[in-house]
């Protein structure tokens, strides 16, 4: 059910990536003209200077048992009153489960923040499954809540949670959906329940509970059918005129949000990943790279709005899969798509900034054999909440340069044998180098890749990759620079096609055939320079089992770390710690959230901090000193399940429909996470 509904059954389609790569980037100069290596030696230079658990089910009882102390699920080092680890965790690990609940560490307290449908805007009603409407939905809090920031604000004990929402499950949304046959209101629900969610939170000093505040100025949503406006250098283009939109500058909506990112001037950054799924009828090779079908959709929007159509209006794709910027401080404002930063399917944005205070992105593909990218702004960031600084911050994302990541191990290839077997240095690792692909000033853009425009390359993202030989990677998601260290660490959630008949073997940055776990990439950028062009690279987890040798815990010994499969979204604490959340485990226990100490003698110790229930997926991991967030997304989302026959009675209980939620978790003694 997932594959369905989240990305239209991607990996049981053919591999988009059918390019052989072996460009080796640089034959690039020669193809540029004069001007163009003139404005990319600037840009250049520029860049150069520059486990004990607690239980907490659905029903009330098992909250009160939580609340109580009592569970199950109980991990290695159950009852030691001072559970080892680094700063910042230690806690005693949640052993794997299948507990349809949120299950987390003794000690521990939850709530749930919010669900599916709660009223976040004035006048929008009570959530009533059987009576929903798309009114009602468009003011109420929407559906997979996925990607997850909280943000400050000059009221006491209150933050600003901003949330994705990826996708919609119907099955589990509508008594007696039939699939073949769907509304036009169920559609428009649908429609409602996608996009972006800002709503204040309130903190209760006595419990550590956060609730929402329903109807504040700030709480906002954004949907399907909100406007937005295109920026960059394919924005005004001929390849994103429609017959609705003639300018090519405004679009209606955002679609399939996976993670994001906060940028220092205080916006949210949101990630447009499988588009494809909602557009019909294509026959274009660009499409098809992208996995454009050739037929009708899942979820048949093509019957109620003809921009979901392709063979009537074929720009309407061009439109989506970029990353889509919000002002949640401005509930007026016009969020923005940014051209710039590539379309693809973006897991996440994530932004650091240079020492001169110019922006970083870095930003992953999420299809098997596709690219990471990294974005170098050419702008600095003004300080202050003055509209005019505001106003020039929402415009450092388009002036700068896209790159595209290419990977070169250290190890003869003969080494690398497809069993995840290491090296005889001991180590996957090696180096990188960034090849750009499209510069943009205030003077207009300029293409980096032989035989394509920068709009092209702005538009068509993943085929100017293809040309420039960048390195196939195991489906990279979601990226983050350490706070404490500045190295980057990048999910790899897994790609069982590698290595599997005429697809891409092993590398030494893609050490496992038949990839079903996954493994996480830690890159050193040059010098340590955010806007460097070259990096150092290691596999800091090779991930599963910790018993399979084809496991490696960054050399930490593998008995005291907890089993994990396919990491996706990844998070830091302040102490430098990595926290993973995954996605689709594939050892046979539910999805979690886990902590890894990046540093120090413990380095590579990993510990299962929580799981979440039955059918669902960790997302949108939020650490804060004395709080940790995640989004429970597509709970009870098994094959066969419906509002009629649930899979999961989270986090309601049993009779309930089956609602995805945000939970906040505490220690019950009120002090720091894991310290």
């Amino acid at each position: 059910m997932t594959c369905r509904f989240r990305c239209g059954d991607a990996c049981f389609h053919e591999v988009p990536n059918t390019s052989d790569n072996e460009y080796v980037g640089d034959v690039i100069a020669g193809a540029l003209s004069r001007r163009s290596m003139m404005r990319a030696a600037a840009v250049v230079t520029v860049a150069a200077a520059g486990a004990g658990a607690v239980t907490v089910g659905a029903a009330p009882e098992a909250q009160a048992a939580a609340d109580a102390g009592q569970g199950k699920g109980h991990g290695h080092g159950h009852g030691q009153s001072k559970p080892k680890g680094a700063r910042g965790l230690r806690f005693t690990p949640v052993a794997p489960n299948t507990n349809d609940a949120v299950t987390v560490p003794d000690g521990y307290r939850q709530n749930v923040v919010i669900r599916w449908g709660e009223p976040i805007l004035r006048g929008a009603p009570a959530f009533d499954p059987e009576n929903q409407t798309a009114k009602a939905q468009a003011g109420q809090f929407g559906y997979n809540n996925d990607f997850l920031a909280l943000l400050p604000l000059d009221e006491r004990g209150r933050q600003l949670l901003v949330a994705n929402h990826e996708y919609t499950d119907e099955v589990l949304m509508f008594r007696g959906y039939d699939a073949e046959n769907p509304t036009r209101e169920q559609v428009e629900i649908a429609w409602a329940a996608h996009g972006l969610s800002a709503v204040v939170v309130e903190e209760d000093r006595r419990t550590g509970k956060l609730t929402p505040v329903t109807r504040h100025q700030l709480n906002r949503r954004v949907t399907a059918t909100t406007e937005f406006r295109l920026t960059g250098p394919a924005a005004g283009s001929d390849l994103l005129k429609t017959s609705a939109d003639r300018t090519g500058r405004k679009v209606l909506g955002t679609l399939n949000n996976c993670s994001g990112g906060t940028t220092p001037w205080g916006t949210t950054l949101h990630g447009e990943e499988n588009f494809n799924q909602y557009f019909a009828n294509s026959s274009r090779t660009t499409d098809k790279r992208y996995g454009i079908g050739t037929g009708a959709t899942e979820r048949k929007w093509e019957r109620f709005d003809k921009r979901f159509d392709v063979a009537q209006e074929p720009n309407e794709v061009h439109r989506f899969g970029y990353v889509v910027e919000l002002d949640p401080y401005d509930p007026d404002s016009t969020p923005r798509k940014h051209t710039l930063l590539g379309r693809f399917k973006h897991e996440a944005a994530t932004v650091r900034l240079t020492s001169d205070g110019r922006p970083v992105v870095y930003t992953g593909d999420d299809e098997r054999f596709d690219y990471f990218y990294k974005f170098v702004g050419s702008k600095r960031m003004k300080k202050g909440s003055s509209r005019a600084a505001r106003e020039h911050n929402l415009s450092l994302l388009d002036e700068g340069t896209l790159y595209v990541a290419k990977l070169t191990g250290d190890s003869p290839a003969i080494e690398i044998d497809g069993t995840g077997k290491l090296p005889g240095d001991g180590e996957f690792d090696g180096s990188g180098v960034w090849i750009p692909l499209v510069t943009a000033d205030e003077d207009g853009a300029v293409s980096h890749v032989e035989g394509m425009s920068a709009e092209e390359v702005c538009v068509f993202t993943r085929l100017a990759g293809d040309k420039v030989g960048a390195t196939k990677m195991d489906r990279p998601e979601d990226i983050e620079p350490s706070p404490k260290t500045g190295k980057v660490y990048v999910a790899l959630t897994n790609n069982t096609n590698r290595g599997v008949g005429s697809y891409a073997k092993a590398d030494e940055a893609n050490p496992r055939n038949a990839n079903k776990h996954g493994h996480v990439l830690e890159l050193t950028e040059h010098r340590n320079r955010a806007d460097s062009l070259k990096f150092g690279w290691s596999l800091f987890l090779v991930a599963g089992d910790p018993e399979d040798s084809a496991t490696y815990f960054a050399g930490f010994p593998k008995e005291n770390v907890s089993p994990i499969s396919c990491p996706d979204n990844v998070a830091f604490d302040d102490h430098g710690n990595l926290w993973l959340s995954t996605d689709g485990n594939a050892l046979g226990t539910h999805d979690g959230l886990f902590g890894v100490a990046t540093s120090g003698e413990r380095r590579g110790e990993l510990k299962q901090f929580l799981t979440v229930p039955t059918g669902a997926e960790t997302c949108g991991p939020l650490i804060q000193d004395r709080r940790v967030l995640v989004a429970v997304q597509h709970p009870g989302e098994v094959d066969g399940a419906s509002v009629e026959n649930p899979a999961s009675t989270w986090p309601d209980g049993a009779g309930k429909i089956v609602r995805p939620a945000v939970v906040a978790v505490w220690r019950a003694d009120g002090s720091d996470i894991g310290v």
